[in-house]
């Protein structure tokens, strides 16, 4: 999840309460506190689907709200600006949508720098999809002459990248600077690339890889100009969130004329959008007791226009909400406009006695084997996407087995796994900076043709790991457990060839095991042999239904 660096007495100007305030309801807000440094500052994670929280700016909105200092929605005066942008044809099957605005007379302390800086990577991660769907410029408008072209160049076009001295091709950029070699697969199989020029030809930005250094913020850059390109109307909320952050900080926001082969735009566009909801849906799906007129005022408090009529609620939803979708996104504000902390328990009316189910005893015995085998045990995400359950595991997608989501938050997120390895492998990716070896496993659900079953996956990572290695773990485990299945040759192409085995009871296969192939491992980032196992129970252990 996002992580906000919020420093706290930039954070008390902005919010206009005292520290000790902030943090004792901050998390009622929806926020996990993180690592602080007591003095200085306080990392807060958020969910993604609160793109407009990924900036200290965002927050301290969010907080005076909450906390009853500026309630309703936030109102934003869009100037009338003289800048264009003209929008070439070209563009349209290479990245065909481009949002800009202009935000002038800032004045830029180091936490507000950092606060940009982050929400724009932020945001390319979680609307943009890694700057797939999404892709973020900012520039210094004083360096450049307007009007502006945005269209599709041919690659051996010339000009000085961001941290670069001297001019490079946009065909050597995606090879030779480090965000080129990063998001150069977003290009990939396209003639010409995107491109930024002013009036005198001089370039503000190559979306989605690089901004030119022409236009660098600097410490005494006061008027910007926003460019937001991508291939998703989400364009437009992205800007939507960049603008009224900075807005926040006292900017003026002008509006940019963006000319079009379709039809003209004038954006940013920060008319809220407006939803009619009903009061006793709310009440029922919050679960508790709730006039039209209170439930009115737990919205204003997180920031929304409201508006009684009768039995129904007018709700103004900010232009900067990317994640209102439903009437229940809506009611979910409510509960926490209303506080989780004032609602009482209640015990259940009915009493029973439980006793364990025969799933999780066997999964307890499991776990007594490999904790004894010296494996620890992880509980990764039971999401995960395409690229790593399969791609990276040289294993063919297999369309008729996979759930997928059919409203992902994220690239990483887009369906139901079908295996556990991988996010082990992903763990130890992650975890390099730690000594070796390193020996996990996990117990969980994993979702074939609809039908969930429970399965069990390890995995170890050390200079000596091999496949006499895991043929012991799969030999004790198998002891331990009384079972004798046969085990044969395997064609998984995530193993070495002649390195991998399966598992066969009466002629079905049961799990598999071996050493991982050398492009599995690369693909993950790893630079240390590694071995696995995977099992799975409802042939093992039919007698056991998860």
């Amino acid at each position: 999840m996002p992580v906000v660096r919020l420093y706290y007495e930039d954070l008390e100007e902005m919010v206009g309460a005292k520290r000790e305030e902030i943090m004792a309801r901050m998390a009622m807000m929806g926020a996990d506190i993180g690592k602080s440094n007591e003095e200085d500052y306080v990392d807060v994670e958020f969910f993604p689907d609160r793109p407009d929280l990924y900036s200290s700016e965002g927050v301290a909105r969010a907080l005076q709200g909450f906390l009853d200092l500026k309630v309703g929605i936030p109102e934003y005066q869009v100037h009338p600006g003289d800048v264009t942008m003209e929008v070439d044809p070209s563009v349209e099957k290479v990245r065909p949508i481009i949002g800009c605005a202009v935000v002038k007379d800032l004045e830029f302390s180091d936490p507000a720098i950092e606060s940009l800086m982050d929400l724009q990577e932020d945001l390319h991660w979680g609307l943009g999809r890694n700057r797939q769907k999404v892709a973020i410029g900012v520039h210094d408008i004083s360096r450049v002459v307007p009007p502006f072209t945005y269209f599709a160049a041919d690659p051996s076009f010339e000009f000085v990248p961001l941290d670069f001295n001297e001019s490079l091709s946009m065909r050597d950029i995606l090879r030779l600077h480090p965000k080129g070699v990063s998001y150069a697969s977003i290009l990939k199989g396209f003639d010409r690339y995107p491109l930024i020029t002013d009036a005198n030809g001089d370039v503000l930005s190559f979306p989605p890889i690089i901004n030119g250094e022409l236009t660098r913020v600097r410490d005494d850059t006061r008027d910007l100009f926003i460019d937001v390109t991508g291939t998703d109307p989400v364009v437009y909320k992205a800007l939507n969130i960049v603008v009224t952050a900075l807005a926040e900080r006292g900017g003026r926001i002008e509006s940019v004329q963006v000319k079009r082969p379709q039809v003209d735009l004038t954006l940013p566009d920060l008319s809220p959008a407006m939803w009619k909801v009903d009061v006793e849906d709310a009440k029922g799906l919050i679960g508790f007791d709730i006039s039209p007129e209170e439930l009115a005022t737990c919205l204003a408090r997180m920031r929304f226009g409201t508006r009684v009529r009768g039995r129904e609620l007018e709700v103004l939803v900010p232009a900067y909400r990317a994640d209102i979708m439903h009437p229940w996104d809506i009611f979910e504000d409510a509960a926490k406009g209303y506080g989780y902390d004032r609602l009482v328990p209640v015990l259940p009316k009915t009493v029973t006695i439980g006793e364990a189910h025969p799933l999780e005893t066997k999964k307890s015995d499991l776990r007594d084997i490999m904790v004894g085998l010296g494996y620890l045990e992880t509980m990764p995400f039971t999401l995960t996407s395409e690229k790593a359950n399969f791609e990276r595991m040289r294993r063919p997608i297999q369309d008729q087995e996979i759930t997928r989501v059919l409203h992902p938050i994220s690239e990483l997120h887009t369906m139901v796994r079908t295996s556990i390895l991988p996010s082990l492998l992903e763990i130890f990716s992650i975890n390099q900076h730690h000594p070796l070896p390193q020996r996990i496993f996990a117990l969980g659900d994993v979702l074939v043709r609809g039908m969930t079953r429970q399965d069990l996956a390890a995995a170890s990572i050390h200079s000596s790991a091999d496949f006499a290695e895991v043929r012991s773990v799969v030999d004790a485990l198998m002891r331990e457990l009384s079972l004798e299945p046969e085990i044969v040759a395997s064609e998984d192409g995530a193993f070495l060839a002649g390195r991998g085995a399966d598992l066969l009871v009466s002629g079905t296969k049961v799990g598999s095991f071996g050493e991982f192939h050398p492009l599995v491992l690369r693909s993950f980032g790893l630079d240390q042999p590694a071995v696995g196992l995977e099992l799975r129970w409802d042939h093992l252990w039919p007698s056991v239904k998860s």
